[in-house]
C-alpha cells in the first residue's frame, strides 16, 4: 500500500469514522447518476447539472487517490446517452473536452494516470485529441489511474472483444477450446485493470445500466439515494464503510 499522508481530510475523515486504512479497496466504479435531477429540482438547465457533477469529479478523485484507491472508474457517458436531445449530448462532448484539457497540469502533476474505456472512435475528433493527450502526457504516472468510461457500453464492450477473438480464430491463432474467462478479460476495454471491489451508484436507482457487466460480476455494491453533484467525501467515506462490513466469498464459503 502507498504511504498515506495522515493530514490530508479524506485520511483524516477515514479515520474518524474507522475505516481499516489497509482496506481501502483498489478499484472503485461510481455510476455517477443524478446531474439532471440536480438541476431540475433548482429548475436550472440539466447542462448545469452536468458541470456541478464535474466539480464533484475533480474532488472524488482528489480523495479517492488520497485514501490509497489505486483505480477510479467513472461511467461518464454510455453507448445509449446519444439517445438524449442534441443539445445536451453537445454539451456534454463540450464539457468533457474542456475538462480534459483543463485538467491535464493538475492530473500529470498528482500522479493521476489518465485511461479511457470505450468506443473512443465514435466520439467527436476535438473530444478524442483531448482525451488522447491526457492519456499520452500521463501514462508514467502510478498514484492512481482515471478510467473514464466514455461512449462506453457493457454490452457493446464483450461484442468488441468477441471480434476481437472470433478473428484470431479464423487466422488460426487460437482454438475455440483455448478461449476462456482470462481469454475474454484480456480483450475487454479495462484489460489491465483489477475487477471493480466497489461499485458505487448515486441517486437511488437499483440497476448496473450496462455498465461493466463483465467485471463487477462479484463487485460489493453501494447504492445511495444522494445525487451525484451532492456527493462528498463523507458519502464516500460511507460508501468504503459499507464494503468491509461485507465478507466477499467469491461464491465459495467462509469457514468460521
Amino acid at each position: 500500500m502507498q504511504q498515506l499522508d495522515m493530514e490530508t481530510p479524506a485520511v483524516k475523515a477515514a479515520i474518524q469514522a474507522g475505516l481499516d486504512l489497509q482496506r481501502i479497496p483498489a478499484h472503485i466504479a461510481i455510476i455517477m447518476d443524478g446531474n439532471g435531477r440536480w438541476a431540475a429540482g433548482r429548475g436550472l438547465p440539466r447542462l448545469i447539472g452536468h458541470r456541478q457533477g464535474y466539480k464533484t469529479v475533480r474532488n472524488i478523485v482528489r480523495e479517492a487517490s488520497d485514501l490509497g484507491v489505486k483505480a477510479l472508474t467513472l461511467y461518464t457517458f454510455s453507448t445509449e446517452n446519444w439517445r438524449r436531445p442534441e443539445e445536451e449530448t453537445t454539451g456534454l462532448m463540450k464539457l468533457i473536452g474542456e475538462a480534459a484539457r483543463q485538467e491535464l497540469r493538475s492530473m500529470y502533476q498528482n500522479g493521476v494516470r489518465v485511461q479511457v474505456s470505450g468506443r473512443i472512435n465514435g466520439l467527436p475528433t476535438e473530444v478524442r485529441e483531448e482525451l488522447q493527450r491526457g492519456i499520452e502526457t500521463t501514462k508514467s504516472n502510478d498514484r492512481i489511474i482515471l478510467n473514464l468510461a466514455i461512449n462506453y457500453g457493457g454490452r457493446a464492450e464483450i461484442v468488441d472483444a468477441m471480434r476481437i477473438i472470433a478473428a484470431q480464430v479464423a487466422a488460426g491463432e487460437i482454438t475455440p477450446e483455448q478461449i476462456d474467462e482470462q481469454t475474454v478479460a484480456a480483450h475487454l476495454y479495462t484489460h489491465g485493470l483489477p475487477d471493480p471491489d466497489l461499485l458505487i451508484r448515486t441517486a437511488g436507482e437499483m440497476r448496473l445500466s450496462n455498465f461493466l457487466i463483465w467485471q463487477t460480476a462479484y463487485s460489493e455494491l453501494h447504492i445511495t439515494p444522494t445525487l451525484w453533484p451532492d456527493f462528498t467525501l463523507a458519502h464516500l467515506v460511507a460508501a468504503i464503510d459499507d464494503y468491509q462490513k461485507r465478507v466477499r466469498k467469491f461464491g465459495g464459503v467462509v469457514s468460521s
